[in-house]
């Protein structure tokens, strides 16, 4: 990574963006387009047009055909298996021009952007090794039998946000594709780079044409046409929940399509006085889940529920482990921490900040817009200090709503059922994090938080791997798999086959 000269490479690589229907590459076409400007500097980075619902028909026509005819579907297992591994392949090889897609067009770190590669193209190898363990049940006996038989849905819609767009890409692609769908995927207007290279990556693996097909544009044209449009049976989303409020709406009105829906989140990190006695791991763990993409994740633990007994040992080794989180150019390959993804986005994380001050929360770290020279004077890009408050009531807005930036709220507690009604004080139920060493309290709390992934620190030395299970939210935070054998079973339709003999 380090001999890599990323400015240099910035300015020779190719920003071209095509839609891909049917197999052909096809500029996207509208009358009116969109400016994407680039998070590290400010400056324009390529024009989009705002797509149509025209294009939506033809790609979502061409998917529908080629589920109808079985190009896909009717190949063996083994085969959709080996294009996808060669598809992983494919991105591996071009790991560095993915990276740098990542890195300008979402204001990544690009040794961040460089890992993140490397995720997609192992999510979508899981995916191919895991499809033929999607068992169904059997029962039998000399005069009959009964089974469930798994098989696709149809044509599918996806619809990625800009925060992770070739990892998210991967996630939705996988699983649709290896259970023999036919897919249609709108990227972010806002990350349109990663999206439109892998269409061009997947030919050349081997996928059939129209089996793949990727519309850009915005949501108001290309999102809203795939949310309403009665030939997607199934609309995968990863947003914002309100939008994903409006899907579903969408879907009611059109033809009932089957949804998943992951959307906001407002994660808490529990800690309790009896954590592991490495605070200084702690600490770091919780700052580098929170800040991870300057925090624009919809999993990052924003709000830090400290048991008070512990809380002024933990708090000062916290703002210990923020301080190296510094905004500094993302072509940098030292740089832990990059820019928002637009003007507009941090200007509103902003006024988040501004909010926690004015309604009586103490600013312990950070608050402030940072210009980082990259040698464009004209903006400076758009960055913002990975911040702290401390004292926070549960009723403030940084504690309830989600802020998708780096702003971390503290909140104190005393007992552990307090600790549970703090967490459970929001409409998400995403993600939870929880340090304890009491395995009964452990057990507790994934019964009592509403979330739909609850991960805990035991001990100092945590392995260094996990196992993909697959996971959804509650409450606000969506609905239906994604991961796993679970996700997998979600891009798939159930029929119990009963046959007497």
């Amino acid at each position: 990574m380090t001999t890599i000269n990323w400015h240099q490479c910035a300015k020779n690589i190719d920003l071209s963006i095509y839609d891909l229907i049917d197999g052909k590459q096809v500029k996207p076409n509208s009358d009116e387009t969109i400016r994407k400007y680039a998070p590290r500097d400010g400056s324009l980075l390529y024009q989009l047009p705002v797509g149509a619902p025209a294009e939506v028909e033809r790609a979502v026509a061409c998917a529908k055909q080629a589920h109808k005819d079985k190009r896909w579907q009717g190949l063996p297992l083994h085969q959709r298996q080996a294009m996808l591994r060669k598809l992983a392949d494919l991105i591996d090889t071009h790991q560095n021009t993915f990276a740098l897609y990542e890195c300008l067009d979402a204001g990544k770190p690009i040794s961040r952007a460089a890992r993140e590669v490397t995720i997609a193209s192992n999510m979508l190898r899981e995916t191919a090794e895991s499809a033929d363990k999607l068992f169904s049940a059997y029962i039998a006996d000399e005069a009959y039998c009964a089974y469930h038989l798994r098989k696709p849905v149809g044509v599918v819609g996806a619809i990625i946000p800009w925060n992770y767009p070739l990892v998210i890409a991967a996630l939705k692609i996988g699983p649709a594709l290896i259970m023999g769908n036919s897919l249609v995927l709108k990227p972010s207007e806002y990350t349109s780079l990663s999206a439109a290279y892998l269409a061009t990556l997947a030919l050349e693996a081997g996928i059939p044409p129209g089996v793949l097909n990727i519309v850009h544009g915005i949501g108001q044209t290309v999102g809203a046409a795939l949310a309403h449009h009665r030939d997607i049976d199934l609309l995968s989303f990863t947003g914002s929940s309100a939008t994903g409020k409006q899907i579903q709406i969408a879907a009611g009105q059109s033809n009932m399509k089957r949804l998943l829906l992951e959307c906001g989140g407002k994660s808490p990190y529990l800690v309790f006085d009896d954590c592991p006695k490495d605070l200084d791991m702690l600490a770091a763990d919780i700052v580098g889940t929170m800040f991870q993409n300057q925090s624009q994740n919809c999993m990052a633990n924003s709000r830090l529920l400290v048991q008070d007994s512990i809380k002024e040992a933990l708090v000062p080794k916290v703002l210990e482990q923020t301080a190296k989180f510094i905004p500094q150019d993302p072509l940098d390959p030292n740089t832990n921490f990059g820019a928002m993804i637009h003007e507009t986005h941090m200007n509103n994380v902003l006024s988040y900040i501004d909010s926690g001050t004015k309604e009586g929360a103490t600013l312990i770290a950070g608050g402030k817009r940072v210009h980082v020279d990259t040698g464009n004077t004209d903006s400076g890009g758009f960055y913002i200090e990975p911040t702290l408050f401390d004292n926070v009531n549960p009723q403030q807005k940084i504690a309830q709503e989600e802020i998708f930036g780096p702003v971390l709220s503290i909140l104190t507690f005393k007992t552990e059922q307090e600790a549970i009604e703090l967490a459970n004080n929001t409409i998400y139920g995403l993600a939870a994090y929880v340090a304890t060493e009491n395995m009964g309290r452990a057990r507790r709390l994934s019964q009592d938080i509403n979330a739909g992934s609850v991960m805990f620190i035991s001990t100092s030395t945590p392995a260094a791997c996990s196992q993909q299970l697959g996971k959804e939210g509650h409450r606000e935070s969506g609905f239906g798999a994604e991961g796993g054998l679970l996700g997998l079973a979600s891009y798939s339709l159930n029929t119990c086959v009963q046959q007497w003999t």
